[in-house]
């Protein structure tokens, strides 16, 4: 079976065809088309290179084109898919974090969205009298990246969490995707944790129910494709019907042999689509764990 070089579960499960506990369904809500898959079987799961859990993606072309309403439409769907995914999170509250490098803008998701993130825990810890009774507690951090700090973003956040003890931990980072149109315009919401860097071929340590001792909810948006992927598509296209699926393969894995084939590519207006969905998954979010907050005053509160 071909490996896809994609984070996206959707993507991996449509290309792979019929497997045994791999369930793929779609559907379409308030102009957002949703497919959400479902895996069960371990083996089926190991050939996908996925863990066994459930993914959705949310997908809208509106995103591209920096369209407001589609951004808010889109906020709320992912505020609705965390709060189901989390359960309750009663007391503890939650712990966000915002993965990846703040200098590098195809990989500064993460941190830009921490940035947005309602932080209440001192209010708690320190600021009793001031506290609303209606806020849940939350903290974040964005721990960099390996090359930055010498520090696994496993090992930093396993002893951060055993001694806050949150309720559950929401990570966010950049993805890559095998469809150039879903840079930017898709977002992959999983209850299996993350593993770091597995988009661009530099795996970390996972962070999992299994590494962090809670649960832990994903949330990502592609930022990148590889070269080679990209070139082997438009070469698809230009040549129509012309050329099988196996000399295509062949192509990709030439490319990929070659020196181009491992670079991976964004598109130019990526500052505005980063900022943007910054604060379209921070609001999410936000909506999720302090579901008796109003819009408006979680927007005010991020500004």
């Amino acid at each position: 079976m071909r490996q896809i070089r994609t984070d996206m579960a959707m993507e991996s499960a449509r290309e792979a065809g019929d497997m045994p506990g791999v369930k793929v369904s779609g559907w379409e809500n308030a102009g957002i088309h949703v497919t959400e898959v479902q895996l069960t079987d371990p083996d089926s799961a190991q050939k996908l290179g996925k863990p066994v859990g459930n993914y959705i993606t949310l997908e809208s072309e509106a995103l591209r084109r920096r369209d407001p309403d589609a951004r808010l439409a889109m906020s709320a769907m992912i505020g609705e898919e965390i709060a189901r995914m989390a359960g309750e999170i009663g007391e503890r509250g939650a712990m966000v974090v915002g993965l990846g490098n703040r200098m590098v803008t195809p990989d500064a998701l993460g941190p830009l969205t921490v940035d947005k993130i309602l932080v209440t825990r001192q209010i708690f810890q320190e600021l009793t009298q001031y506290a609303d009774e209606r806020l849940r507690s939350v903290c974040a951090m964005a721990p960099g990246v390996m090359g930055v700090t010498g520090i696994e973003t496993a090992e930093m956040l396993e002893s951060i969490v055993r001694r806050i003890r949150p309720g559950c931990v929401v990570c966010v980072d950049a993805l890559s995707a095998r469809s150039a149109r879903r840079i930017g315009a898709a977002v992959q919401i999983c209850d299996t944790g993350i593993q770091p860097g597995s988009g661009v071929g530099n795996r970390r340590l996972a962070l999992n129910r299994e590494t962090l001792g809670v649960e832990v909810i994903a949330v990502g948006m592609p930022t990148v494709i590889y070269a080679a992927t990209l070139a082997r598509d438009s070469f698809a296209a230009a040549a129509g019907r012309e050329e099988t699926e196996a000399a295509l393969e062949q192509m990709e894995r030439e490319l990929m042999g070659a020196g181009p084939g491992d670079m991976i590519v964004t598109p130019r207006e990526i500052d505005g689509l980063i900022q943007d969905s910054a604060g379209m998954i921070a609001m999410g979010i936000n909506r999720a764990l302090q579901p008796e907050m109003s819009d408006s005053e979680i927007l005010a509160m991020m500004d």
